[in-house]
């Protein structure tokens, strides 16, 4: 799941897009109830939106973002934005991202 050096890089399922995490952590898996901030490159087309549930409903609190970031270092496919998360339960959430243009999503485990 996670791939890379550095910080931990997640890839997601898409369609009509290609999907890509970064999350700004020092250790996996994520804790519940700290914030997370998690960068994301996606290909498509239109503005982000980005969600994260787990099974039986729970949302987590999206405390900022998704903000468009005009360029990086970080090297993957399509438009970079900035998301803060926090995620009130263990478990292993689902995360949905959506563009006018294509969509995707990925399973993050939390602990």
């Amino acid at each position: 799941m996670f791939l890379g050096e550095g910080f931990p890089e997640v890839r997601g399922t898409a369609e009509g897009a290609e999907l890509w995490g970064l999350l700004f952590v020092r250790t996996t898996p994520l804790k519940r109830g700290d914030e997370v901030k998690i960068v994301w490159r996606m290909t498509g087309e239109g503005p982000l939106k980005v969600r994260a549930s787990l099974p039986d409903g729970t949302q987590a609190k999206l405390i900022w973002g998704p903000e468009e970031h005009g360029g990086s270092n970080w090297r993957r496919p399509g438009q970079e934005w900035g998301t803060g998360f926090v995620f009130p339960k263990a478990g292993c959430w689902k995360i949905e991202l959506t563009r006018t243009r294509g969509s995707g999503h990925l399973w993050l485990p939390v602990r």
